[in-house]
Formats: structure tokens, C-alpha cells, sequence
């Protein structure tokens, strides 16, 4: 199965001043709490922890629960000082995993 992730950053990044990241992954999402048309109990498989790290760095982890909708949108803000790569992680239930690297270019 081929995993599609959006991961949004600015452009332009001062020094110092906050940016907003933007990630989503495409994933399904199956709280487990569901039954089939023939009424067997749907197995769980949920994106379990989501992290972001600077040159190996954890700068922002997220830990998921059944309450998250099909593919899970995060917002939130970083201050970097210095340019580098953002690594990006998603985890979960059946052995998901999908990791993605983005450029930090810091002016």
C-alpha cells in the first residue's frame, strides 16, 4: 500500500521567529469499536504517535487515540535557529509506518 502524506512549511523561515508546520498522512483509521455487514468486530488499526524531528532532534510528538478521524491533520509551531532536515513520523497498529524529510532552510 502506497502512503500519501501533506507536509505544508513557509518558504521563508527567519531565524528565531516561530513558522507553522502542516502534516497529514492518508490513513483509514479504524477505531476497532465497529462491526463488519456480517457482524465480526472491525480490527483497530490507527496512527498511533506522530513525530517531528531537527537534525535528530524531537522537536513535536503527538501521541494518537481512537478519537482522531481518518487521515489525521496536525498544526503546530517550531522555532529553528539554524537550517537543517525535518523527519517526520507516523506509527501505528498492523506495523504502519511512513517517514517523510523535508528541507529547513533558516535565513
Amino acid at each position: 500500500m502506497v502512503t500519501r502524506a501533506v507536509i505544508t512549511l513557509p518558504t521563508v523561515i527567519v531565524a528565531g521567529e516561530p513558522f507553522e508546520v502542516r502534516a497529514t498522512v492518508a490513513h483509514a483509521m479504524e477505531t476497532g469499536y465497529r462491526t463488519s455487514d456480517g457482524g465480526a468486530r472491525l480490527s483497530r488499526d490507527i496512527v498511533r504517535r506522530f513525530e517531528c524531528r531537527l537534525d535528530g532532534e524531537l522537536v513535536f510528538a503527538a501521541d494518537l487515540f481512537a478519537a482522531i478521524s481518518a487521515n489525521p491533520y496536525l498544526a503546530f509551531w517550531l522555532r529553528a535557529s539554524k537550517s537543517g532536515e525535518l523527519a517526520f513520523s507516523w506509527r501505528g497498529d498492523n506495523g504502519f509506518e511512513h517517514r517523510e524529510t523535508r528541507p529547513l532552510t533558516v535565513t
